[in-house]
């Protein structure tokens, strides 16, 4: 794996970050797809990431 890959991550509550490919994900991440440059998961983090609100946030606001 070339050291410039890196992998998204998400957590529970759906936010995202990257992180190095080949490198061990800390706990509470997951990945969420295949390797790919920074610039590329960058990107697909933005097209996925649309609400920055933490998913707890978001559903006590639902239950107002």
């Amino acid at each position: 794996m070339p050291e410039d890959a890196f992998v998204i991550v998400r957590n529970h509550e759906e936010q995202y970050s990257i992180w190095p490919a080949g490198r061990e994900i800390p706990g509470g991440w997951h990945s969420v797809g295949h390797a790919d440059t920074k610039k590329a998961c960058l990107s697909r983090i933005q097209e996925l990431w649309t609400d920055m609100r933490p998913l707890s946030l978001r559903k006590a606001l639902a239950e107002i």
